[in-house]
């Protein structure tokens, strides 16, 4: 099977103990899954004449490995993150289906198999997907219902194209993308996908050495591992993926990444990632231990226990730009984003997320990490219950802050921040200001042991928050 049991280390609420996932998952399963190796032979001779051309990695439009990912373009600048123009002004079907070349594939579930199959053996096809058709797969070929993908394959659909899995076939994802693998979605549909108990990737699975392109696309009500154990609703992706101008929305997994899990190169541009779950962590994405990075997106809606927008753990590394990460909930804490790694995140919306029972409403930072916050706003985050310490951000490692606005936001102690007993906090030209604390330090809370570096020459100011501004915070009027 293309499917992978991965072990990922989680923080437990307050703990910092690390399980891995086989405990959160149904241990006692079969561990054996027989699949029917099923497909059609059918190949349309139009099909077989042209699906030998091969899609070229300019084509792909993906940041190569080992080269710097480039800084986004002035705004106004329409390039896609090549330097080439880009299509997002072309997302309508007309601009679309005028940029088609390849083989026309019909309505046919079994075509689109035979299609793939002869593009695997020819190192390459463009396929041109039938407008206003749902490609119903019902057989399950090593995991999913489409051959893997294992040389350069790009599917091309319009208005109305959607792939499948019906609903009352076995379990299997939509699409995998093993080694040497280079799968490129334009306007397309991924829908309907549910991988077994620990196996990875609902709707999509990229393995190591595959590559993954989604344009235009939607990534769509997905369960990765349903009833427990798998990762990425949506995407799981241990390669290489760039999302753009798309949406992974309404995805499940069963353990971590409800939206997508990442443990490779991630790229999200110009995307949304909305309403996923992800129970254990990451309802929107999780990145563990690999390299993301979020450019002038939305993470939006999502659930989970911990991190329910943004889920960064394992010494995974982060840079989120020009991007909202807005009115998710966790029922522990990190209500938008929990960091147990490194991120960076510039002219950022931090607001409206909760976490329930514990602290970092807008952001938490655990022992061990490295977080820079730059001309960001934190606004409206919550953290409730007893032990519900800072609304917009809890740090319990090394925060820096500059230029950044925390607004409005309300914990139990420390409303706008929370710096723990560990944690090393620098405020550069910061605002602080109408955050609420419900027992103390509504500002800004400073437990024992902790550091404060408030820079007001900077321009850094603490001013009209509830029951007062600062607690153990040199310089800071209480």
């Amino acid at each position: 099977m293309t499917c992978q049991n991965h072990t990922h280390k989680l923080d437990r609420a307050g703990t910092g103990r690390a399980r891995s996932r086989r405990r959160w998952s149904a241990a006692g399963l079969a561990g054996a899954i027989v699949l029917a190796l099923t497909t059609a032979g059918m190949a349309a001779a139009s099909t077989a004449d042209a699906v030998g051309r091969t899609v070229t990695t300019t084509q792909l439009g993906v940041d190569q490995p080992g080269k710097p990912i480039r800084d986004e373009p002035p705004a106004g600048d329409h390039r896609d993150d090549r330097g080439n123009p880009d299509d997002s002004k072309h997302a309508g079907a007309k601009g679309q289906k005028e940029g088609r070349r390849g083989a026309p594939v019909p309505c046919d579930p079994d075509r689109l198999i035979a299609a793939i199959k002869l593009a695997n053996a020819r190192d390459g096809a463009v396929l041109d997907l039938a407008d206003d058709c749902t490609y119903l797969l019902t057989a399950n070929i090593d995991g999913a219902g489409l051959p893997a993908i294992t040389s350069p394959v790009t599917l091309n659909g319009g208005d109305g194209t959607t792939i499948e899995r019906a609903a009352a076939a076995d379990q299997f994802r939509i699409l995998t993308v093993n080694a040497g693998g280079d799968l490129t979605l334009n306007h397309l549909k991924v829908t309907g996908g549910q991988t077994p108990v620990g196996a990875d990737g609902g709707g999509i699975l990229v393995n190591a050495g595959g590559r993954l392109t989604a344009r235009h696309s939607k990534i769509l009500g997905n369960i990765g591992g349903g009833g427990g154990g798998g990762s990425g609703g949506g995407i799981a992706n241990l390669g290489v993926t760039a999302i753009k101008n798309s949406t992974v929305n309404q995805n499940t997994a069963g353990f971590l990444g409800g939206g997508i899990y990442n443990t490779g190169l991630l790229t999200i541009r110009k995307s949304h990632v909305e309403a996923n779950n992800g129970p254990f962590g990451g309802g929107g994405v999780t990145n563990s231990g690999g390299t993301m990075r979020v450019t002038h997106s939305a993470i939006s809606g999502n659930r989970s226990i911990q991190g329910a927008g943004l889920f960064v753990v394992d010494g995974g590394n982060g840079a989120v730009s020009d991007t909202r990460i807005t009115d998710n909930t966790a029922t522990i804490i990190g209500g938008g984003v929990y960091l147990s790694g490194q991120l960076t995140m510039r002219r950022a919306v931090l607001a409206a997320n909760t976490a329930v029972g514990g602290g970092g409403g807008g952001l938490f930072v655990s022992a061990g990490s490295t977080a820079t916050i730059e001309g960001s706003v934190v606004k409206d985050n919550t953290a409730t219950g007893a032990t519900g310490f800072g609304g917009g951000i809890f740090n319990n490692a090394e925060t820096t802050v500059r230029g950044t606005k925390v607004i409005g936001n309300v914990a139990d102690q420390g409303g706008g921040l929370h710096n723990d007993s560990s944690g090393v906090l620098t405020l550069v030209a910061v605002t602080v200001t109408d955050n609420i604390a419900i027992t103390d330090g509504g500002g800004v809370f400073n437990a024992a042991g902790g550091v404060v570096a408030l820079n007001t020459a900077t321009g850094t100011t603490v001013i009209g928050n509830q029951p007062n501004n600062c607690v153990n915070v040199p310089g800071c009027a209480g």
